[in-house]
């Protein structure tokens, strides 16, 4: 089988379908590392971890070492976790405040813009020693309301336009507080012996949650007497974004931190939140304001970043590590001025729901690990995204999913990328493409 041909898309025939061997082999694995991880835009970290002057935070993106800091003006930079002259590590701690990060191999020392300022023996290196050809080189980033990106490919396009439509969903998070939003302090890491798309998949896949989280939807009316809609009842739209980007947008069942009072809350709560969404209003006007309260929203920025704004706000990025495993980690997120009380409720929501011992995640770990196990038995080929094809898009359709496909099938297979590729209930024809003849790949039967 051909690489141009692991996605089947045909909305004339109202079918869409992945093979499977491309959840298995490690030459897609190696092609993903080439040319996804290697040429987009990927979530390093958020401005407000670094708030101070010497904060720095260090990180594992696409399996490259990094560090991001605030140099003594305040200025943001990223750096290369190498150091220039014999290659250890530079940042050997997850996240502090320095002055100077020294080299603990042979002490070689860089100051928070990176610029070397100190090695032993510098007198022997010779008059024609360049310090400034050896400070820390910085792979090329940029930041989206605080939101810090790195890429590797220096002729990609710039982030705004790599954001496409996701920006405005970045905006509905990140206009929520006049404060500014902030991480908390702390994440979860856990890694899922599954493909890292099947968490892309899951992360806007709004079919699965009431079979899969049926545990949470019962514990949930029973905490406030059958108080909870049906999530069978909730009205939602599924969005491709540009890029294969895509987002679930649903009515709100259960209260919202940001402003959506449910007795859940306590009654001593429900004028605090009704507070936050008066300013909201006055702030960002009724109609913004309302969706910001009373909708919720689980977005997929491809490829490898979750933004959840559902009962509480959480990022979460997976690395993958190989053809069957990623390295899951996430963070919460609060407005910078959240009362005590209030980001207490919003980090229990945060815990109850999506922690790694709440009732959504473990649910979702073992569900990717069981097809992952699945796809090992072979017997069926394909993996059939389909639902949603010839009907307006709902919450509980597939049609982003199909849109992230699309995009990794443009990467890895080389081919042109079509956007908006459906439209409502409309059907015409797939455009013709010239597949890639570089790798070709065994059916994993």
């Amino acid at each position: 089988m051909e690489i141009s041909e692991l996605v089947y898309d045909r909305p004339d025939q109202g079918k869409f379908r992945v093979h499977r061997s491309s959840m298995l082999l490690p030459e897609i694995y190696e092609l993903e590392r080439q040319r996804i991880f290697d040429k987009c835009w990927l979530y390093l970290g958020h401005e407000s971890e670094v708030p101070n002057p010497g904060d720095y935070v260090r990180r594992v993106v696409a399996e490259r070492a990094l560090f991001f800091a605030r140099n003594r003006d305040g200025e943001l930079g990223v750096f290369h976790n190498t150091c220039p002259h014999r290659g250890a590590l530079i940042c050997r701690t997850d996240h502090g405040n320095a002055q100077v990060f020294q080299c603990f191999y042979h002490a070689w020392s860089f100051n928070t813009s990176g610029e070397l300022i100190g090695l032993p023996d510098a007198e022997g290196y010779g008059p024609d020693f360049d310090r400034a050809e050896l400070n820390l080189r910085s792979p090329r980033f940029d930041s989206y309301k605080g939101f810090i990106f790195v890429c590797f490919d220096h002729e990609a396009e710039s982030l705004v336009d790599y954001l496409a439509g996701a920006a405005e969903y970045l905006d509905l998070v990140a206009d929520q507080s006049p404060a500014g939003m902030k991480v908390i302090p702390g994440s979860n890491r856990y890694t899922i012996k599954a493909n890292w798309k099947l968490l892309a998949e899951n992360s806007m896949d709004g079919y699965h949650a009431l079979p899969t989280h049926k545990t949470y939807f019962d514990y949930m009316a029973n905490e406030v007497g059958g108080n909870v809609p049906s999530i069978s009842n909730r009205k939602g739209l599924g969005r491709a974004l540009g890029n294969g980007h895509g987002v679930v947008e649903n009515d709100a069942i259960y209260g919202r931190p940001v402003a959506m009072w449910h007795p859940y809350f306590g009654e001593e709560s429900r004028q605090e939140i009704d507070r936050i969404k008066d300013e909201l209003i006055g702030r960002q006007g009724r109609d913004k304001a309302l969706r910001m309260c009373e909708k919720t929203r689980n977005m997929v920025i491809f490829p490898n970043l979750v933004i959840n704004d559902i009962m509480a706000v959480t990022i979460r990025v997976f690395q993958p590590t190989g053809p069957d495993s990623m390295d899951v980690t996430a963070w919460e997120m609060a407005p910078g001025d959240e009362t005590t009380s209030m980001l207490r409720r919003r980090l229990d929501s945060f815990l109850t729901f999506l922690g790694p011992g709440g009732f959504a995640t473990p649910d979702d770990t073992e569900a990717l690990e069981s097809c992952q196990h699945g796809f090992r038995s072979g017997g069926v080929e394909w993996s059939d995204l389909s639902r949603g094809f010839h009907r307006d898009p709902r919450g509980d359709d597939e049609l982003q999913m199909r849109s992230f496909w699309r995009r990794w099938q443009s990467l890895v297979a080389d081919l042109p990328h079509v956007e908006n590729f459906e439209r409502g209930l409309g059907l015409y024809e797939q455009p013709e493409v010239t597949p890639s003849p570089e790798l070709s790949v065994a059916a994993d039967n």
